[in-house]
């Protein structure tokens, strides 16, 4: 739990366990702070000053707990050796060294052998693909890196007590008005039941999202306590969470059984749904019908209304579904009968809009539009707000699901009508302005303000410095560093980390990876096919050289497991001088670093796009492309990544700016202080509220 919260908040739980009667609390605290220094990070004067408080055993131990936890989070929990001992120097030329290693096999009697004529396997040269030389050689080999002040510098901050700070974690997942990253999501279950004897005013009061609802729900189930539920969905997702299923559903979970008082309070969670939404039943009616045979709801005759789900899901009550009526009326073009249907769920009809003004609808999809935006959340608000601001100027379309995969397709809809177009997005800005709350005196860093607004988390996993997809941030350093690093679980495991270089018609492709070592400005650190024990691959770019604006690295699976089978893997970037040595890994120049995850074979994290002030930035992506079982190399994916990030690059994200735009009209001078940036400075005044990366989602509205 402990790292947890710093993981995700950036902030130190300190219990108040005693004061310091040695008197070394205060030399401890600043030995804490020396070795956080080390791998880019320190203790706000606050936390200093509450450690030094401390007796000097209870700052080491928490000390050892606290280094441990952001070396994980900045990727230097591990041993990040590079195949060439002196990278990025004496990198050789990619066929010389091939050649080399050919020369010195047939050398070799035993390797000679393995080598069939005509076909050269690198596999067979014993010395390709595997460490030839130690962790400790490459530090001999390194000299110290120089501290800059370029360096990032991370604050942890002073938090409350272990169960306050898991609570506010708890209540700021929880109430999350966008669905969260898998990784998020499991953390929102551990807190729910690390919570689960808090007092009911110190549980969530509302749960949007519903995947949240069935993890809170888990918690409420396994108390005995009545379920949050609103849809039959509802229950089937909790039915699935508890047999440690899917909870979004879209894969069918082996459901377990479910004993007497788990059945009751299933059943009579079902039975308050009114029979109006049960057509939600055919969306999922094999997973119905498992359920159905593990619940017996013939044996509980009070509840009548959860048995006619299951009548509904084995066929013997017909219903129809609310989205089959929707499409019958628009499929025989009567567009009037399915805004009225779609009144009702004013979500629902807010999501079809852009259809529903060119079937022809005119100013009653306006007027009910304008009904329905008073009743939507705030989520949908602002998701068809960057929708229809896309229409300004159509380019291709960009489909992601909550794995990352994407693909794109060019926009062949007919435009909008202007005057409804502009028309719209008044009623969603006037709507979203009204909703927004008044934050007193607002300060907003402008180095947020092209971070894009985090309106699903799903294919963002959480790490140091990450921000949501389509965000844009400067990059600052004269040398880029990419690296991945990964351990296998069972069986030999090669990933390969590339770059995929375009000019700024995302054409005329160059690049480096295992096949091309090096070029004018950049260097690849070696291959490596295995890592048993964990293997680490660098790619450099000298940004002042490179001779193309757009910079794609990638991670590709070559062979063995995916990500989410690994034991371990993880991509990040780095930034120094052109001066600045050091290890081929220095945790202090670290700026992005996240886990690799899901079933896609090739990982595009994020794209470098130099501008026309010469100026670089990054762009997030956090795509992956399904590729192929085995053997995916850079060569074989350009024109797809080429696609898929111009198509990221163009689009009109919205933006934190924004929505500081709106609040700016709200906010008034001498109110309590607001901060929102993507990290807390040190000098707020006491009770400011912050707003950074980690928790933007509490800025979307209700």
């Amino acid at each position: 739990m402990e790292d947890l919260i710093i993981a995700r908040r950036l902030r130190v739980p300190v219990d108040a366990l005693g004061e310091d009667a040695a008197g070394w609390g205060g030399v401890a605290a600043r030995q804490l702070d020396a070795a956080l220094l080390s791998v880019g990070f320190t203790c706000s004067p606050a936390l200093l000053d509450r450690l030094a408080g401390l007796p000097g055993e209870q700052v080491i131990d928490l000390g050892v707990r606290v280094l441990a936890a952001v070396r994980r989070l900045v990727g230097d929990h591990v041993e990040h050796n590079a195949y060439f001992i002196d990278f990025p120097k004496n990198v050789p030329d990619t066929l010389e060294f091939w050649a080399g290693l050919l020369r010195e096999a047939m050398l070799d009697p035993v390797a000679a052998a393995r080598i069939q004529p005509g076909i050269v396997n690198l596999l067979d040269l014993p010395r390709y693909g595997s460490y030839q030389h130690t962790y400790a050689d490459l530090l001999t080999a390194h000299a110290e890196l120089v501290p800059l002040a370029k360096d990032r510098v991370t604050v942890l901050q002073l938090g409350g007590s272990l169960r306050d700070e898991a609570r506010d974690l708890y209540l700021s997942l929880a109430g999350s008005e966008v669905p969260l990253a898998a990784e998020d999501l499991a953390a929102l279950r551990a807190l729910a039941a690390f919570c689960a004897d808090l007092h009911a005013d110190d549980q969530p009061g509302h749960v949007p999202v519903r995947e949240n609802r069935a993890v809170i729900n888990e918690v409420r189930l396994a108390a005995g306590q009545s379920l949050l539920v609103d849809t039959v969905t509802d229950v089937l997702r909790l039915a699935a969470l508890c047999s440690d299923g899917d909870v979004t559903l879209a894969t069918p979970t082996r459901l377990r059984s479910f004993r007497r008082v788990e059945r009751r309070i299933l059943l009579a969670a079902l039975d308050t749904v009114p029979a109006a939404k049960h057509g939600d039943v055919l969306r999922h009616r094999e997973q119905w019908k498992r359920l159905g045979e593990r619940l017996h709801p013939h044996e509980y005759p009070r509840f009548p209304r959860a048995a006619e789900v299951f009548d509904v899901a084995r066929g013997v009550r017909k219903v129809a579904s609310f989205g089959s009526r929707v499409e019958a009326a628009l499929a025989a073009g009567r567009t009037e009968e399915a805004v009225s249907l779609l009144e009702h769920t004013p979500g629902a009809l807010l999501r079809r809009l852009d259809h529903l003004l060119r079937a022809g609808g005119g100013s009653a999809v306006l007027e009910a539009a304008e009904r329905s935006a008073a009743r939507a959340s705030g989520r949908v608000l602002l998701s068809l707000r960057e929708h229809l601001q896309n229409r300004l100027a159509p380019a291709n379309r960009v489909f992601t699901n909550r794995a990352g995969r994407a693909w794109t397709t060019p926009d062949t809809r007919a435009p909008l009508d202007e005057e409804a177009l502009n028309r719209t997005l008044a009623i969603l800005d006037e709507e979203i302005g009204r909703r927004l709350p008044d934050l007193g005196e607002l300060t907003v860093d402008p180095a947020v303000l092209d971070v894009a607004l985090p309106l699903s988390g799903k294919a963002v996993a959480p790490g140091l410095g990450m921000l949501p997809r389509g965000s844009l941030s400067a990059v600052d350093g004269e040398l880029l560093r990419f690296f991945v690093h990964w351990r296998q679980a069972e069986r030999r495991t090669d990933y390969d980390l590339s770059a995929l270089m375009l000019d700024a018609a995302y054409d005329k492709p160059t690049h480096i990876s295992w096949t091309s070592y090096t070029n004018d400005f950049a260097t690849y650190s070696g291959d490596l096919t295995e890592a048993p024990d964990g293997a680490s691959e660098f790619i450099d770019i000298r940004l002042s050289g490179a001779t193309k604006p757009i910079i794609i690295p990638q991670v590709h699976v070559f062979a063995g497991e995916r990500f989410d089978e690994a034991e371990e893997a993880f991509f990040g970037y780095m930034t120094r001088d052109a001066a600045q040595e050091g290890r081929p890994f220095e945790p202090r120049t670290v700026r992005m670093k996240s886990d690799l995850r899901g079933a896609g074979r090739v990982a595009l994290p994020l794209v470098f796009l130099r501008g026309d002030d010469g100026a670089w930035r990054v762009k997030w992506l956090h795509l992956y492309l399904p590729g192929h079982p085995a053997f995916n190399q850079v060569e074989g994916n350009r024109v797809t990544a080429s696609l898929l990030v111009r198509s990221i690059v163009e689009r009109d994200y919205l933006r934190v700016g924004y929505l500081a735009d709106l609040l700016r009209a709200k906010s008034t001078l001498g109110g309590p202080v607001t901060y929102i940036g993507l990290e807390a400075p040190a000098d707020l005044p006491e009770g400011a509220r912050v707003y950074t990366p980690a928790t933007l989602h509490e800025l979307i509205p209700a």
